[in-house]
Formats: C-alpha cells, structure tokens, sequence
C-alpha cells in the first residue's frame, strides 16, 4: 500500500509537471538557455535643402567577446589590436575575463568588421550598430541638435524628431547556457530585422547657413558681443533658409550672463555655437524695430498715412518719468515717414496716443507677438506681453518703442515678413519633409497663413522702411543694385531679476527685406550687448547687408529695375532712439 501510494503521488507529480504545467517551465526552460540582444535601427539624416547631409548615422558593428571561447587571449589579442585599433594589452585583459560576454568597441568600420569575419577570431561575434556623423561640424549645431550615447536625439531637430529619426529596433535570439556562455555551434534561432529611421529634408541652405555664420561670427568679436542670432527666410513660403546662434567664448564682466557654448569648436576665434537655439528660446526686449506695431495699427486704422505731419518735441514727461530722442532737437515738423526712418520715439509716442491702450495691445497679439511660432521647436518661448491689468501710464510711450513686451528675434522677423508678404504672415518652417530610403522626400505642405494687415497698408509701409536705408538710421543695411526695406532697433537690457536696466548694456537690431518692389528674402540681425558702438544701425545693419549681399546673388535674384538705392546719409549711421 505504502509503494502504491508512492506510485500514485509521483505519477500526479508527474502529470502536474508535464502535463498542466508543461508551458510554464518549458518557458523558464527557454529563457534560462536564451539570450536576446538588441540591434539598433539606423538613424535617419538630416539633410539641407539640396540633399547635403548636415547629419547621418553610419552603419557599424559592435565587436562581442566569448572570453570562455577564447583559448589563446593574448594571442587573438595581439592579431585584433590593429584591427580594431586597441591596444594589445587591453584587449589581452578584456579577453581574458571570463565573463561570456565583453564588448570589445561599438563603432567598428563596415571594412574593418568583414576583416574580423573573415579571419574567422574564436569567439568574437558581430551586432549591426551605427554611430553618428556631422560632416560640417558645429555648422548649424544649435538648430539640428545632438544625439545621447544611446543614440537618442537629445536636443534640437534631433530630440524634436526623435520618432521619425530613430526607426525600430530589430532583435537577434542566441543560445548560451544559464551561466551566460553561449553554446558552441549555436548561432541565432530568432533575428527580427530592425526597420531604419527616416531622413529629414531642412530648409536650411548649407552654403547660405555657413555664410550667415561667419558674418555674425565676425561681427560678434568684433564688437565684443555676447551672443548674436541671424536669420534669412523666404518671404512667400516662410521657409527659414538660415539661421545662426553664436555666442562669445570671452564674455563680458557684468550681470547679464553669456548664453551657453557648445563644446564643439568653431572656425572663428572667440566664438562659438550657442547650445540652444536662441532665435526662438531667448526673449528680448526689442527696440524700435517693435514701432511696427504702431505704425501698422495706424496705418490700418487710416488715422495716418505715410505724409501725415507732426510737430515733434525732443522729450515728453509721461508719468514722472522722460522720454526723449537720440539727439536734442528744437520742436520739428515730421511727416509719419521721417519719424519711421529716423526712428523718432517721441513721433511714435504722438502716434501711439492717438491710438490708445486697447488698440495698441490688440495689434501686438494680431502681430504674433506673446503667441508660438507654429515651430514647435523645443524650448521654444512665446514671449512676455503687457497686458490691461498691469498697464501704467507711461507704458503708452515705452510700449511702442519696444521697452515694455518681450518678443523672440523669430517673432519680430515673422511681422516684418508679413510686410514684406503684402500683409499676410505666414508660419515659418525649418522642415520642408521626410526623406525615404530611396531619396524621396514626402510630406511637403503648405503652412498656414493668415491676413494680419491690408495689402495697402503694407505697401506703404514697405515704402516707409525703404526711407529707413535710404534717408534714414539703416543706411549700413543697403546692398548694391537692390532696394531695401528694414528697421533698426536699439534696446536697453533689463537687469536679472529687478526692475531695472544695465548701464550701457544694448540689444542691436536690423531687420529688413529685399528687393523692396518685390520682396523675395527677409532677414534679421540681433546682437546681445556689443561694446562700443550699440546702435543696431551701426553694428547689426552691415551683417544684415553682407547676408543679404550673398544671398540674392546666390538665388540669382534681379536687381531692382532703376538700380538699388543710394543712400543720402553720412558716413556715420544716425543713431536711432533707445
């Protein structure tokens, strides 16, 4: 009875175990005997608008090591040090520990691993791998971004696009015992192929993007700048074609900290990439390019038109506080036009007054300002508004002059594109499409617009801005053969956290188009404190002409019918009110 008993308990044990519980440990069964390892999709490029790479993926291997494969280390060590460029008696070390698995480097050449493969090296195995390559080097880095050392975008396009880019992740299965040796023989009993990533088509212009660069870069040392941003963008498409983000590596003494460096160096001395990019996550206050808002309200309004006279004082008391122009004046009668092109802050103010506090901040919201591009790029700021709850007297003479609202330097070249575009603005891109594996590129879209003034009113106000290089502070902007249109803009910077500004610290702006009887490209100059000379006309105007210079010739855009215009200013930039 007693053997029956034990028959019948080891015959239900039995049926237990391979009959109701047979799934379960053939499971623990397979995944005490298998391994799987990951292999990385390659990356999709990033390439400029005419298919130059600006970013790619190569595909490489990841060299593997089965030291309990491996009867002779120091030996295989010796034949693969020139192979995988380590040194011998590292690579003795690492394939003398018996560990089963030792990753001996993970960016070997496709050349350099089918000469492993060939020599047939006990235990080394190979996994498909990629590593990431920028031909141009810092060329445009603050926009495309970097990747992580797992391969991730981890700032930028890179980061933004992170699903388009990175593709799936394949999968190979090996067999290894439960101490981690793999089986002799063995090979992999499941591979699932990983699927690459797509490519990204930019708008950027490699060539226009690397000569953008080196006019800021320039400019920035040498004014002693902090930082600088350009940008050039299609009038119709809103296409950004370049855009610069650089910083100076010997920043100033003082209390306005120096945007962050990349670590990647530049080919201008002193200067280099700025690690965000800071057209669109740093706000400023903008300066007198910001008259825009008033001088459109106005001009929409039918309060003035372009020959309207003002009798213009050189200062007003608003507030307990002074405003005043560049240079004292007796009272002056100015037209709309003159006091546009001299960058007249007290002519703004009489032209602000008349329009109120409701309307001038129903214009700077209408304008985009305090509002996301449509960029969607990370980090991107929307900007700081006044609003009615907070308004003060004296804001009706600071706000119009560009001393009160916070803008990005994208938002002001978008409003100013507008202009250029007979009123319409449109949203900006800096990806024109997705690039498949055989070159196609997919996805192109047209971008949304919106009518943010009459075709009347931004004609004469492209007129006005051409008084401002022909008559007027932007003399320096002027590019030979063509007409331009554009503002300058001066601006104080505010102190860190109180409610004051720096001594002697300036933002300089040029932001302008051309051809101004047919506008095609627009552009925009920001330098963050220049010593010196501060006047936007004086130290951001020229970088804008030089730009602008190269990029109609490249396009191979007609000159204006007549000939460009020729400036009537002296040698030296009027300077224009901060």
């Amino acid at each position: 009875m007693i053997i029956v008993l034990c028959l019948v308990v080891v015959t239900v044990r039995l049926i237990d175990i391979q009959v109701r519980r047979h799934g379960q440990y053939q499971h623990t069964s397979k995944l005490q005997l298998r391994r799987t390892i990951t292999i990385p999709a390659v990356r999709g490029g990033i390439y400029d608008r005419n298919g130059a790479v600006l970013a790619m993926s190569v595909p490489t291997k990841t060299i593997i090591a089965d030291n309990f494969q491996i009867p002779h280390p120091v030996d295989e060590a010796k034949a693969l040090a020139p192979i995988l460029g380590i040194p011998a008696d590292v690579l003795s070390t690492q394939l003398s520990k018996h560990s089963g698995y030792q990753v001996l480097t993970k960016d070997l050449s496709l050349a350099k691993a089918a000469i492993v493969a060939r020599d047939h090296f006990p235990g080394i195995t190979m996994v498909d791998s990629s590593v990431r390559h920028v031909p141009n080097g810092s060329l445009a880095q603050s926009v495309i971004g970097m990747t992580n050392a797992s391969g991730e975008g981890a700032a930028g396009i890179e980061y933004q696009n992170q699903s388009i880019l990175a593709g799936t992740a394949g999968s190979t299965t090996l067999l290894e015992t439960p101490y981690g040796v793999s089986l002799p023989q063995g090979g992999a009993i499941r591979t699932k192929a990983s699927t690459p990533g797509q490519g990204l088509e930019l708008t950027i212009d490699q060539p226009l993007q690397y000569v953008t660069e080196q006019a800021l870069g320039q400019q920035i040392a040498a004014s002693g700048a902090l930082s600088g941003t350009a940008i050039v963008m299609d009038v119709k498409t809103g296409e950004i074609l370049s855009i610069a983000n650089l910083v100076s590596t010997t920043p100033q003494s003082g209390p306005i900290p120096t945007p962050l460096a990349s670590q990647n160096p530049s080919p201008i001395p002193g200067v280099a990439q700025a690690q965000n990019n800071l057209a669109v996550t740093q706000t400023y206050e903008p300066g007198s390019v910001f008259k825009l808002v008033t001088f459109s309200a106005a001009l929409d309004s039918g309060q003035i038109n372009p020959t309207t006279s003002f009798d213009v004082p050189d200062q007003i008391r608003l507030g307990g506080k002074i405003f005043h122009d560049a240079e004292v004046h007796a009272p002056m009668a100015m037209s709309a036009t003159q006091i546009l092109a001299q960058s007249s802050n007290i002519g703004t103010y009489m032209i602000a007054s008349g329009l109120g506090e409701t309307k001038l901040l129903a214009q700077v919201q209408k304008l985009g300002f305090g509002q996301p591009t449509g960029l969607n790029f990370p980090g991107e700021s929307a900007g700081l508004l006044m609003n009615a709850a907070r308004w003060q007297p004296t804001d009706l003479a600071a706000l119009p002059i560009g001393q009160v609202d916070a803008a990005t330097p994208l938002q002001v070249l978008d409003a100013y594109n507008a202009v250029a575009n007979g009123g319409t603005m449109i949203q900006p891109s800096l990806i024109r499409g997705n690039v498949a594996s055989d070159g196609s590129v997919s996805g192109l879209v047209s971008r949304p617009s919106r009518r943010i003034m009459s075709p009347t009113t931004a004609s004469q106000l492209t007129e006005m801005l051409r008084q401002v290089v022909v008559n007027g502070t932007g003399a320096e902007a002027a590019v030979r053969g063509y007409r331009v249109a554009g503002k300058t803009g001066t601006s104080q910077i505010p102190t860190p956290g109180q409610a004051s500004y720096v001594d002697g610290a300036y933002n300089a702006t040029f932001v302008g188009f051309a051809p101004a009887d047919h506008p095609i490209l627009s552009a925009l100059v920001v330098l963050q404190r220049p010593v010196g000379s501060y006047f936007g006309g004086a130290v951001s105007a020229p970088v804008f002409s030089k730009i602008m210079t190269y990029a109609l010739h490249r396009y191979g855009i007609p000159t204006s019918s007549g000939g460009g215009d020729t400036t009537t200013s002296s040698a030296a930039p009027i300077p224009e009110s901060t």
